[in-house]
C-alpha cells in the first residue's frame, strides 16, 4: 500500500526572536562566503535576509530531504546575484552542508555566482539575467495550480530589476489568469549597480502600479519580521489574484559600512573589513 507523502510545514512556529537570530547567522555566512571567494554581491544579499528567513523558516512548505516533493512551495530568486543569501538559507535548512558554503564561485562547486538549478539542491530555477524570474515563477504557478497539495510560488525581485519590461508583461499575465498562488516580493533597497534606482529610471510608486495591473499590493518594512509574516499571511488569504509585497529594505543591512553604499553592490570585503563585519554581527572573528 502506498502512503501519501505528508505536506511538510516547518513547525513548531518560530518566534520573531528566533527568526532574527537566524537572520544574524545568515549574514555571518554571507560575509564569510563572499570574503573567501573574493567575489560576490554583499549589498544585495544582506538586504533580503529577513525576507528569506521568513520564507524558509516560517512560510514555505518544503522538505530538504526530498527537494523534488511535488507538493512543495516553489521559490525563485529572480535577483540571482543575491545567491549567497539563498545559499546561506538553504544550508541552514539542510539542503547544503557547511563545507558547500566554503566553495562559493568555484568552477566545480554547486554554489555558482548565480543559482544553478542543475547543480544546487533546493534551487528551482537558474537565474541571474534580470527581469526573467517573475515570468518563470508565473509559469510554475500555472503549472501547479491544480495540484491537490495546492503549492504556492514565490519570486524575489530587486527594485532596479523592475526597469526591465518583461517584469510588467509577467505582471499583466499573472493578473489576467488570476494566479492567486503566486506571490512576488520586491526587495526595494533603492540602489542598483549604477546608483539610485529612481534616479536612473523611476519605478515608484510600486504599490499603485501593481494595483493598476490587477494585483493585491502590500507594502511593509522589509527588515521587520512580524510585518513580513503578516504580509505573507495576507498573501495566502487572497484567493482571486496574485499578491506583491513591496519590502522596503536597506542595501547592505546589518553591516554598518555596507549599509546604503552603492560600492558594496559587488565588492568583497578585505580581511580587516570581514573582521569588523563579524564583530558588528556579534560573531567571534576567529570562529
Amino acid at each position: 500500500m502506498m502512503i501519501a507523502t505528508p505536506s511538510p510545514r516547518l513547525s513548531p512556529a518560530r518566534a520573531p526572536e528566533e527568526l532574527r537570530e537566524i537572520a544574524r547567522q545568515l549574514r555571518v555566512s554571507i560575509m564569510r562566503m563572499i570574503h573567501r571567494a573574493q567575489s560576490g554581491h554583499p549589498g544585495s544579499s544582506l538586504s533580503c535576509v529577513e525576507i528569506l528567513v521568513c520564507l524558509y523558516f516560517a512560510e514555505l512548505r518544503h522538505y530538504p530531504f526530498e527537494p523534488h516533493w511535488p507538493g512543495r512551495d516553489r521559490f525563485v530568486l529572480s535577483k540571482g546575484h543575491a545567491a549567497p543569501a539563498l545559499y546561506a538559507a538553504l544550508a541552514r535548512c539542510g539542503y547544503l552542508t557547511s563545507r558547500d558554503l566554503t566553495r562559493l564561485r568555484e568552477l566545480s562547486s554547486a554554489l555558482q555566482g548565480h543559482p544553478d538549478s542543475r547543480r544546487c539542491p533546493g534551487v528551482e530555477a537558474s537565474t541571474g539575467s534580470l527581469g526573467q524570474g517573475l515570468s518563470v515563477a508565473h509559469g510554475m504557478a500555472l503549472a501547479t495550480r491544480d495540484l491537490p497539495e495546492g503549492p504556492r510560488v514565490y519570486a524575489l525581485l530587486g527594485d532596479g530589476e523592475l526597469q526591465e519590461g518583461q517584469v510588467w508583461e509577467a505582471a499583466m499575465s499573472a493578473a489576467h489568469y488570476g494566479s492567486a498562488n503566486l506571490c512576488a516580493i520586491i526587495d526595494a533597497n533603492g540602489l542598483q549597480i549604477d546608483g539610485e534606482v529612481n534616479r536612473i529610471k523611476r519605478v515608484d510608486p510600486l504599490t499603485d502600479k501593481f494595483t493598476a495591473f490587477g494585483w493585491n499590493a502590500l507594502e511593509v518594512p522589509g527588515h521587520d519580521v512580524p510585518a513580513l509574516l503578516e504580509a505573507f499571511a495576507r498573501a495566502r488569504s487572497c484567493v482571486d489574484r496574485p499578491t506583491v509585497i513591496v519590502a522596503r529594505t536597506v542595501k547592505g543591512k546589518g553591516v554598518s559600512f555596507c549599509e546604503g553604499q552603492v560600492k558594496w553592490h559587488g565588492r568583497a570585503p578585505s580581511d580587516e573589513e570581514l573582521a569588523r563585519a563579524l564583530c558588528e554581527l556579534g560573531e567571534a572573528v576567529d570562529a
